[in-house]
């Protein structure tokens, strides 16, 4: 065959190849093409479905719409958690109810004890603590005293802390300790208006009647609490430097030791400072322990860094707080005779100091030694204290009178809030009147007036 002739023939082989080719190709994507178009116009109808079915069964009274309608028309304002936790009321009973912690160390469980007696009376709540610095044979004499006293067997409102906390002297240890005391008279002291922290070197000076009968009528969302803002000196050797209480981490009792670095005073709240002895109504108490703002956490971290934080932790939280600035009475319901300058140590109170102590009018009074004599004055002429410790009230009847002192024994009436005021209600009244007055309540509320 001819070469030309034989290209030609090639080339039309070729083209019918190429030809055949693309009508193969041209058969395989027709059904992939049908298919896209089915998906396609799926696609576009289905949302014309759901409109037109929409449409077709609208109908301007159904539920459907009215809610739709209001839900996009109001905003509602949003809610915090914050707002919906509330603190308790105050108790409606006319006579109200206090709850005492009173703490030791070392030495301190006789003190504890004749302190206890002193102000006991069935109307209120106690909790008792001897810090671990009190060997345990002296914490065990503690609990047996408590669980054999037939009064506070019967009444069951006497609380001895069994799990001690190791406390440091002007650590912040101290705060804590308080705190735990709080918890444990919120969970299981019932009902009570008041918290009193007193140590085994306090002493009343007025009956629990005197003092029950005098704050019936002192509104009980009150607080006192002796302080202030003007920190004074206490900016360079408390708010600025740092320290570490090992009472937090050990178990050994020791000082607390300092850090080199210093810090500036917080922005977020104002610092305050003031006497480590106080009267906290129960709303005060559980938003220090709930601190549902969180201001109490956050002031308590500062102050686990701080000297003497005891004097100035309540202080700085309350007067920082605008639900409970203005409820503060400026005063801390003891006689002290302190140091001066600086009136950081107390003096030993004597038979020298009891005129003094008399006629402040103030419920307790303290530092006193361990047996000291003018307790025994205290006793005779103010409390009336029988022969076994427990102050006169009309809730105490003793038995078995005729015997030797060492088996009297005592039981308590029903009716616990029937009071009989003495004569330091007069004294009391007098004091509190003075606390509430136009000229030093509200004057003196979470201000600059020096102590």
């Amino acid at each position: 065959m001819p070469l030309e002739l034989e290209h030609c023939t090639n080339n039309a082989n070729r083209t019918s190849i190429i030809h055949n080719n693309k009508v193969m190709d041209l058969s395989n994507r027709i059904p992939q093409i049908q298919k896209r178009k089915k998906w396609f116009f799926l696609l576009v109808l289905l949302p014309l479905l759901v409109l037109l079915s929409l449409f077709t069964s609208y109908n301007s009274k159904t539920q459907f719409y009215k809610t739709s309608f209001n839900q996009n028309s109001v905003l509602k304002t949003p809610e915090f958690v914050e707002t919906k936790m509330r603190i308790s009321g105050t108790s409606k009973n006319s006579v109200p109810k206090i709850a005492y912690l009173i703490s030791g160390s070392r030495g301190d469980g006789d003190s504890l004890k004749r302190t206890l007696k002193a102000l006991y009376h069935p109307w209120n709540q106690y909790a008792v603590h001897l810090d671990l610095e009190a060997p345990p044979d002296e914490r065990l004499d503690l609990m047996d005293f408590v669980e054999k006293e037939s009064v506070f067997r019967e009444v069951g409102n006497v609380r001895v802390v069994a799990k001690s906390n190791l406390v440091t002297y002007r650590g912040p240890t101290m705060v804590s300790n308080t705190l735990h005391a709080m918890a444990i008279l919120l969970k299981e002291g019932g009902s009570w208006d008041w918290f009193i922290n007193l140590s085994a070197s306090d002493y009343p000076l007025v009956t629990q009647d005197d003092l029950l009968h005098v704050l019936s009528s002192v509104p009980r969302e009150l607080n006192f609490i002796e302080h202030t803002s003007d920190i004074g000196w206490k900016e360079f050797q408390r708010a600025r430097p740092i320290l570490i209480d090992p009472g937090f981490y050990s178990s050994q009792k020791s000082d607390v030791f300092w850090v080199p670095e210093k810090r500036g005073l917080p922005t977020a709240f104002k610092l305050y400072t003031g006497s480590a002895w106080m009267m906290l109504s129960r709303p005060f108490v559980e938003y220090c322990i709930w601190g549902w703002d969180n201001l109490p956490r956050t002031v308590l971290m500062y102050y686990a860094n701080f000297l003497s934080s005891p004097e100035g932790y309540f202080h700085t939280v309350i007067c920082n707080v605008e639900e409970f600035k203005n409820t503060t009475v400026n005063h801390d319901l003891h006689f002290i005779s302190w140091d001066n300058p600086p009136k950081q140590h107390p003096h030993f109170l004597t038979f020298e100091d009891y005129d003094r102590m008399v006629n402040s009018n103030a419920p307790f009074a303290r530092k006193f030694g361990r047996k000291e004599a003018v307790l025994d004055k205290i006793d005779s002429e103010l409390l009336r204290s029988n022969a076994n410790g427990f102050v006169h009230g009309k809730w105490l009847v003793t038995e078995n009178e005729n015997d030797t002192v060492g088996s009297l024994s005592f039981r308590v009436i029903n009716n616990t809030s029937e009071i009989q005021p003495g004569p330091g209600a007069n004294r009391l009244k007098s004091f509190v009147e003075k606390l509430l007055s136009k000229e030093n309540f509200h004057p003196r509320q979470c201000t600059l007036v020096k102590l």
